[in-house]
């Protein structure tokens, strides 16, 4: 299957999604409103660091490296969704701003520096949300403000989860998207 870029430098350019059923790519339109509302929010996206969590192709991480995010890093635990992953940074010659990382999103170890915005698309219906953003913020992934987008299935719900505040959220077909903040520390 492949993608395309939807905007910004590498507009155009297509990028392949693995092989078989395992990973879902985000619609081109859910990743076209999603990267609207993140170019327009805060953090901005132009600049920041992004994160991109069950990233299947890295269609997100690319997405936001286009658009203006100065580093990227996608994490999955599939090996065939890294192999894709470093094929697509490769083929957009961008090594040098999107490194890859297979690792358990729910069981990663501790952050060398916390990402600005961060992107997670587990799959539908497999309870790996909650866990996930618990180990971001427990091991330091995430700035305090950072924006999370986390992509569910349109009529799965997220249990709130400490830390974390949902500021709004939008469907798209059989998708919606979960646009969290974390929360800021308090003394």
């Amino acid at each position: 299957m492949s993608l395309r870029i939807i905007a910004g430098r590498h507009r155009g350019r297509r990028i392949a999604a693995p092989e078989g059923l395992a990973t879902r790519p985000t619609s081109e339109r859910a990743r076209e409103a999603l990267f609207g509302v993140l170019e327009r929010g805060s953090p901005p996206l132009r600049g920041s660091r992004f994160l991109d969590l069950f990233a299947g192709s890295g269609a997100a991480a690319l997405e936001a490296i286009s658009r203006g995010a100065v580093e990227a890093l996608c994490i999955d635990q599939a090996s065939a969704a890294v192999a894709a992953i470093r094929a697509n940074v490769e083929a957009l010659g961008e090594s040098g701003a999107v490194s890859v990382l297979r690792a358990d999103a729910c069981r990663l170890g501790p952050a060398s520096q916390p990402f600005d915005i961060a992107f997670l698309d587990p799959p539908y219906g497999s309870g790996l949300l909650a866990p996930a953003l618990i180990s971001l913020a427990e091991m330091g992934w995430l700035a305090t403000g950072a924006q999370i987008v986390a992509e569910v299935a349109a009529r799965e719900r997220l249990e709130a989860v400490p830390g974390f505040q949902l500021e709004d959220e939008r469907a798209y077909g059989a998708a919606r998207l979960l646009f969290l903040r974390r929360a800021l520390a308090t003394d």
